[in-house]
């Protein structure tokens, strides 16, 4: 039986970050998401935070730490797109994707590591996406963040893995969502012919893989991708 952790996720106010949040507070955890807007769900605490801004992670981590207890597990799930072709992206269509996936990324985990490495233990789990390693036209930006997530948990692994602190990437492919749910017909019937799977996965089918990884049976898995994605990728 795993004990109950002190839980933060970027990005908890919708989509796999709210799912993940639910999950965590099904499972007994205490909850944390950061939102820059909204909240997370019922059970979890919501502090209102930007991962493009230190100044105000810092604040949202003490406010956390403060409430619920130094972070043990921290969940890099914020992220946004800008998606478009290579020769119409703009440089801001760029950097801001990378400033939020990537280096937003960078800036939980160095906080998180703080009171991680006090405690001799940690649990990183950063969410990137199947486009990381797979590719997708219209999606540099994204793609490139999200693939720039798996050498960073490679690299905390050898920086972080002898006190206590695991680093884990998961891959989803589509999951239903408004996003795809938006999307016409006949192109949601197209994505679903491409995955061997022949479905989207559901927000919890995510949410699961992230609480396991973040629970004790998991403790020896470190600088892992796992996709969750209904055999899309094929590891790639």
């Amino acid at each position: 039986m795993t004990p109950q952790r002190t839980v933060l996720i970027t990005g908890g106010n919708r989509g796999i970050g709210f799912s993940i949040a639910e999950e965590f507070v099904a499972q007994g955890h205490r909850v944390a998401v950061t939102a820059r807007s909204g909240s997370g769900p019922a059970g979890a605490l919501t502090v209102i935070a930007d991962v493009t801004d230190a100044a105000s992670l810092d604040a949202a981590f003490t406010t956390v730490e403060a409430e619920l207890g130094p972070v043990e597990v921290v969940v890099a799930n914020a992220g946004i797109t800008r998606d478009t072709l290579l020769l119409r992206m703009s440089e801001d269509d760029f950097t801001d994707v990378i400033d939020t996936n990537l280096t937003g990324a960078f800036r939980t985990v160095k906080r998180a590591s703080k009171g991680m490495l006090k405690a001799r233990f940690g649990r990183i789990i950063l969410i990137s996406s199947v486009v990381g390693l797979y590719g997708s036209a219209g999606q540099v930006n994204y793609s490139a963040s999200k693939s720039a997530l798996v050498g960073m948990a490679r690299s905390l692994t050898r920086e972080l893995g002898g006190r206590g602190i695991t680093a884990n990437v998961v891959a989803p492919g589509f999951i239903e969502t408004d996003m795809t749910a938006a999307l016409p017909e006949d192109q949601q019937k197209a994505y679903q012919q491409s995955i061997p799977a022949g479905r989207f996965a559901t927000p919890l089918e995510v949410a699961r893989v992230v609480t396991w990884l973040a629970s004790d049976d998991a403790g020896y898995i470190s600088g892992a991708v796992i996709p969750v994605d209904g055999g899309l990728g094929m590891g790639h």
